[in-house]
């Protein structure tokens, strides 16, 4: 860390309030070595360096130092500043190698940043008490707690305790990717999801009536799984009165998947009415 160390000194503009290294715990070890089949060498973070800096500027600043000085492995560079987690998380992370089968996790973030990481939603109401003179202080909280409204909707639609859990650790904190709509909005999703979950995501009518999916402006089939950077467009038919039971095989969500059941069932019980005042 002395290369680091001699590179922040030639940069006197950066304010840097913090930096903190730790090893892996033993058990996120193991759960991680768990999903990688035993394999360590696919684990990169056993070290990680957290620095914590003044503003979002310095924060992408310090990560062109950081890869001015060594080299970043390939596909390990996340970017939770410009694209957060669901739960509101922000930060910088990369992992680069140092030396020879040295490998370490570098996580940079600022201030205000690191203190949301630590302390989660009471954070965001602290802030917002804050700087509740700053004009959209209060939205902008709002804005940061739209996963909790999340869980409250979920809540209200899935009755089932077991379900409920279920659908949490699948639908709000699995690893994510982001897509966008025609208008570039960006949509979070679970890894594997499809057009369909993404239509259901949207609306629950544009995905009972999805017909057909543009990705990238080629259309591709409805169990197509999405990547990060998709850009992803709906076709819908109006005319169509209820969701395909074929979809339920490869739904990610679980929001999509109660809402193909809900649109298959209300159209059973539709149609059982109309055959007896026949």
């Amino acid at each position: 860390m002395s290369t680091l160390h001699s590179a922040l000194t030639k940069e006197p503009h950066l304010k840097i309030y913090s930096i903190q290294g730790r090893a892996k715990h033993l058990y996120s070890l193991y759960k991680k070595l768990l999903r990688h089949e035993r394999d360590i060498s696919r684990i990169y973070d056993l070290i990680a360096v957290r620095i914590v800096v003044e503003n979002v500027a310095e924060c992408y600043t310090l990560l062109g130092i950081i890869h001015h000085l060594w080299k970043p492995l390939r596909g390990r560079i996340k970017d939770y500043i410009a694209q957060p987690k669901p739960n509101g998380y922000q930060s910088l992370h990369t992992t680069v190698i140092i030396g020879p089968g040295e490998i370490v996790e570098f996580q940079i973030r600022t201030k205000k940043m690191d203190e949301e990481a630590q302390y989660g939603v009471a954070a965001h109401w602290l802030y917002a008490e804050k700087e509740k003179t700053k004009e959209g202080a209060k939205i902008d909280a709002r804005h940061r707690l739209s996963w909790v409204n999340e869980l409250v909707k979920l809540q209200q639609e899935i009755k089932d305790t077991t379900e409920y859990l279920e659908s949490v650790k699948i639908d709000l904190f699995p690893d994510n990717i982001f897509v966008f709509t025609p208008k570039g909005d960006v949509i979070t999703l679970p890894d594997g999801a499809t057009p369909i979950d993404f239509a259901y995501h949207i609306h629950t009518d544009l995905g009972n009536k999805c017909t057909a999916a543009r990705v990238n402006n080629r259309l591709m089939p409805l169990s197509t799984p999405l990547k990060s950077g998709d850009m992803v467009e709906i076709v819908a038919d109006k005319k169509r009165v209820r969701p395909s039971r074929d979809w339920l095989d490869f739904v990610k969500t679980r929001t999509a998947r109660e809402h193909i059941k809900q649109g298959i069932n209300r159209s059973s019980r539709l149609f059982g009415m109309f055959k007896r005042g026949q």
